[in-house]
Parts: structure tokens; sequence; C-alpha cells
């Protein structure tokens, strides 16, 4: 006989740190439905609409954090406010001032919660004193909003927009529950304008957030947590047990894991939005197909990069005060893009890896670029390959220190591919491992399709009856539910 346990039933509804509410979790599927339900009866209302929007991103935020979903209503109360007192300042200095509070209060929160036990472990290291770290808890999400916060008043600021007269258009848009834990990161000039529109959602919006959806879902669990749970971790966990080649692997794994964890969030959020008539920006193009490493950066997280560019590189000088300027400006971005995804030396020293390969890039390109020959197609095909190659292992090699956590560990690594390589225990590896790596093929493969394919299978979803779709979900479903582990495993990248 059928029995509900109402004290599970409500313990299940509240914050458990445990087990907080992610996008491959089963709660979020009654939630997503749940939301779904009651979406359908408001969504022409536009007022109402909002304030589901918001009720649901808050409580969504709160299962995923806790109290600390606390901090994005504060946000938006203290960014809606300076927002609209800069546009109606009436001097430029009173507009600056107010700009200025607002920077430093988002980037003080931002700093107290991912950085003050940092810089208190350097105070410790560099005067050996003895001050004890707070332990402090980051709330997920607030590295996300407090840059699409930053990005409102800035653009406020600088007149490129106009700032919402309703508090709770705003609070919708900070709040937005597919975007808020994992991005991307979303302008409020592209977002905004978008709240009070008639919601219209056409068949080619069902098939896209649909293929976005499953793709996603598939990346993220099948892939990315197979892969991670089963190998990546056994590896970087204890580097001192395995071989060169095994580490070796094991980083070409972690290359595809933080991929797939990262951008199948990133399209579930996407696909999501699709089907309640929203558009939010793509934020992963097969990174790894690129022959360079500034072509990397225009393919991978692309709304950070661009945020980066756009609010930190070009009000820097950007590449408008000479190439040595130019270079020590890329270089600087990289280095505080490093520092945005973790208190620690290993992304900073990452963040500077890339900011000086970016400023060589850009040397090459200045001489060579320049240099017009007819080349044939073989020699251009060669040098794309060899520029994919060179991308690939480069920003591989990078992922060693943004992994290992520490110098020590990175060490290690490099210590075990250069010296102690045993190349003869590839096929036995491969053997013990063959099903891991048959899913690591699989997400090579997948990354590579070409998009003609992406798009000949978007519209396949397109002309499908309603009874096909939901037949594709559930198939992806339970594949989940078959490859997920009994524990519940943390997106990688929220684990820094």
């Amino acid at each position: 006989m059928f029995h509900l346990d109402l004290h599970k039933l409500l313990g299940s509804l509240v914050y458990n740190p445990k087990d907080p509410l992610l996008f491959n979790s089963g709660f979020f599927l009654c939630f997503f439905f749940a939301f779904l339900l009651f979406y359908q009866f408001v969504y022409k209302r536009k007022l109402t609409r909002v304030l589901l929007f918001t009720v649901f991103s808050l409580y969504f935020f709160y299962k995923a954090c806790g109290f600390y979903f606390l901090f994005i209503i504060l946000s938006a109360i203290v960014d809606f406010n300076l927002s609209n007192w800069i546009d109606q300042a009436s001097s430029q200095s009173r507009k600056k001032l107010l700009l200025i509070f607002s920077i430093t209060i988002n980037l003080g929160l931002l700093f107290y919660f991912k950085y003050t036990d940092f810089f208190i472990g350097m105070i410790n290291d560099w005067s050996g004193g003895d001050i004890k770290p707070l332990k402090l808890i980051l709330p997920i999400g607030i590295s996300f909003y407090t840059f699409e916060n930053l990005s409102y008043t800035i653009d406020v600021y600088r007149g490129h927009f106009k700032p919402v007269k309703s508090f709770w258009d705003y609070c919708f848009f900070l709040s937005f529950f597919p975007k808020l834990v994992m991005g991307p990161i979303v302008r409020a000039a592209d977002f905004i304008p978008q709240i009070r529109k008639e919601i219209h959602v056409s068949k080619e919006d069902i098939a896209l957030g649909l293929y976005l959806i499953v793709g996603g879902l598939f990346k993220k669990v099948i892939i990315s947590d197979y892969i991670y749970v089963n190998y990546v971790d056994y590896i970087f966990s204890d580097p001192t047990r395995h071989s060169g080649i095994e580490c070796l692997l094991g980083i070409y794994g972690y290359a595809l894991v933080i991929y797939c964890d990262f951008s199948g969030y990133s399209d579930m959020a996407i696909g999501m939005a699709r089907w309640m008539g929203f558009s939010i920006p793509t934020n992963f193009d097969s990174p790894y197909q690129s022959t360079s490493i500034t072509e990397f950066w225009r393919r991978w997280h692309i709304s950070l990069s661009s945020w980066l560019r756009d609010y930190l590189y070009i009000p820097l000088g950007g590449n408008r005060k000479g190439k040595v300027r130019q270079y020590v400006n890329l270089f600087t971005t990289m280095l505080l893009g490093g520092l945005w995804h973790g208190a620690s030396w290993n992304f900073i020293l990452w963040g500077g890896m890339h900011g000086t390969a970016l400023a060589l890039d850009k040397m090459r390109m200045e001489l060579f670029g320049k240099v017009k020959k007819v080349r044939s197609r073989a020699y251009l095909f060669l040098q794309k390959g060899l520029g994919l190659i060179i991308t690939f292992h480069f920003v591989c090699f990078c992922w060693i220190f943004f992994k290992a956590g520490t110098f020590e560990n990175a060490k290690v690594i490099l210590h075990q591919l250069f010296y102690n390589f045993n190349a003869q225990a590839f096929l036995p590896l491969v053997q013990n491992y063959r099903t891991v790596f048959g899913v690591m093929l699989l997400g090579l493969i997948i990354h590579f399709l070409p998009k003609k394919l992406e798009l000949g299978t978007q519209k396949l979803l397109a002309v499908l009856p309603l009874a096909g779709r939901i037949l594709i979900l559930l198939v992806i479903v339970w594949l989940v539910i078959q490859v997920k582990t009994a524990e519940q495993v943390m997106p990688i990248y929220l684990q820094f």
C-alpha cells in the first residue's frame, strides 16, 4: 500500500548541505516540472510571470546554498537603487562616486567570501603570524551574479543602458535560475528587454531547447561525471601512485571533464531558457577545435572572456596605447581572470600562463600575419593541424595547475610525465579502463562533430511529434540514472 512519509517530504524541501540542488539531481526534475506547470497558467501575465520566476529562482538558490540566497536579494536591492541614482545624478563626479561605491560593495562581498582566507594565509606565510582562517563557505554563483551586477551599473554609468524602474524586473534578471549557479554571465542589456515582451515559444525553440538540455545532461553526467569519478579523481588525488602515461591520460581526461561539466551546465541553462521563451548567449563553441590560443578564448567560456574584454581589458587601454601596453593588458586581464576562478596561486599561475600565451600569439600574428604568400592547401591544412595540436596540449598543460590544487601536486605530475612515463603500461591501462577510455573517445567524437550535423539534429527534433521528444528525454534521463553514482557528484567547476 502507498505510504506518504510527510516528514521525509518536508525534509526534502529544505536546504541540505550534503545534497545541494543541482541540474542533474532528481529533485531538480520535480522542481523544473512544477515550475513549467505553473508557468503554463501565468506566462501571458507579465507581472505574475516575473513574480513566479523570482520566487522559484530564489527558492532554487536557497536549495543550492541555504540562507546565502539572501545575498542575491541584498545585491539586487543595492545595485537596483545605485543604478537609478547613477542615472539621475546631476554631475559626472556624483555618477563616478556612486559607481565606485557599487564596485566596492560588489567586489568587497566577493573578496570577503572568496579571498579572505587566501590572504590570511599569505600574511601568515610572509610574517610568520598565526591568524586563524575564517573558513567561510563560498555562496554558489556569487562570482557570476557579482559580474552581472558590475556590468549593469557600469553600462548605466557609461550611458549604454537605461536602468529598470521595477525592482522585480531587476531581481528577476539577477536571480534567473537557469543561469544562476554556473552562468553564462548574462548582460542586462541583452536580457532585461526580454522580460516584458510577449512570450512566444516556437517549434524551433522547443527543438533547440530539447537538444541543448539532452546534450548538456549527457555531457555532464554520462561523460564528465563518469570519467571524473572512475579515473581522473584517482590520478589527481595522489599522482605519486601513477606512472606518467596514467597521468597524461588523466590530464586528457580532465580536459574533457571540465569542458563537458561546465559546457553541459551552460547548455542546459540555455535550453531551459529557450523553453521559457528567453534567449541567453552561447557559452562554449567547441573550444578544443581551436588552432590558436586566441581562438581558444573566443570559444571557451565566451561570456566570461567577453566580460573581461569589455570591463577590464579595454578600460586598461586595450590595444590603443601601443603594442607593449597591449601585451601587458592581456597578461593582467588573464591574471585577474585566473584569480576570479579561485583563491589559489595555482589559478593565478594558470591565468598568467594564458596571458603570456595570448601576448605571444598577438606577437606571432603581428610578425607573420603581414607576410602574404600564396600557400597550398596542404600547407594550410598542416598549419591548422599543428596549431590545433599545439593549442590543445598547451591548454592541457595549464589544466595541470588548474586542477592539481597545490604546486606540489603539479610538480609531482610533471615529474611523473618526464621521469616515470612507463609507456609499456599503456595497453594494460587501456584494458583495465576500457569503458572509461571509451567514454573519453565518445566525448571527443561529440566535441568534433561538424556544425551541420548539430543543425540537422535540431531540425529533426523540430519535426518530431511531442511523444517522440518526450521519449528521447526519458531515454537520456534513464541513462543518467543508470550511470550516476550513488554518491552525489558536485560540478567540477564548483569544487574550487
